[in-house]
């Protein structure tokens, strides 16, 4: 089974080189550094997280379709 991971840069001074790793599918989100340990992290959270929901008997979403998109909003929009 496969699930789209969404990365971001983590924008703080003493996590420079992070990247949050987030799982829309599973509602779940943790980090790492750099991509590949940022995905590694979220390999990591989403084995613990579908083995805890065998273990207590319920179901785990499956990804149908994913898409991503973003939205231009324009630079005189976000200014004070």
């Amino acid at each position: 089974m496969r699930y789209s991971v969404f990365l971001e840069p983590v924008n703080e001074p003493e996590f420079q080189g992070y990247y949050y790793a987030h799982i829309p599918t599973l509602d779940l989100t943790t980090h790492g550094q750099g991509i590949e340990g940022a995905l590694a992290a979220a390999q990591e959270l989403i084995e613990a997280w579908v083995a805890e929901k065998r273990a207590h008997g319920e179901s785990v979403p499956v990804e149908a379709k994913s898409l991503i998109a973003q939205i231009e909003v324009p630079d005189a929009l976000l200014r004070p």
